[in-house]
């Protein structure tokens, strides 16, 4: 998922999103509290639809879609921010790079300060704070607790196909 964010000067503040279905979303926040969400043609030349919500309905909506109200069997992204902690739950494809790696070989804590709570694999076996020899396999889902910007340098270790770095 690919999010671009800009500052719209006396309006307040515009989010691109495309998923990883191709699909583009545009919310706009505005100062006075109004979220407009346009559901944009697939080159992002035209819109197909928009919604304008009201600061309540917009909570209402984000408490659906981030799974407070239900959360689903199978969690592929969940966040619950506690001040600055992150709790994230992140699916790995069978595309990962982390996927027959352990998280030692990986240095995560070292190199991004997120800590590997616990993962939930393809057979929803739980492993409860894995230690540095556990060895990540494809369809599990991995439970990770950081700051913010130590999450975002987790998702970047995530995506770097440079191993380089990576212990041997």
């Amino acid at each position: 998922m690919e999010i671009r964010e800009a500052d719209l000067p006396g309006i307040g503040r515009k989010y691109c999103i495309r998923t990883r279905a191709g699909e583009q979303l545009t919310i706009v926040v505005h100062n006075d509290e109004r979220r407009e969400v346009y559901h944009m043609e697939e080159k992002g030349e035209g819109t197909l639809s928009v919604v304008t919500l009201d600061d309540e309905e917009s909570r209402t909506v984000s408490a659906i879609l981030a799974g407070i109200t239900y959360k689903p069997k199978a969690l592929e992204a969940q966040e619950v921010l506690l001040d600055d902690l992150v709790i994230e739950w992140l699916r790995l494809d069978s595309t990962s790079w982390f996927i027959g790696r352990s998280i030692g070989e990986l240095g995560i804590r070292e190199l991004t300060g997120a800590a590997i709570i616990a993962v939930v694999e393809r057979d929803k076996h739980k492993v409860f704070n894995p230690g540095p020899e556990y060895v990540f396999t494809a369809g599990s889902t991995l439970v990770a607790s950081a700051e913010r910007c130590q999450f975002k340098a987790l998702q970047r270790l995530m995506n770097n196909m440079d191993t380089s770095h990576v212990k041997k």
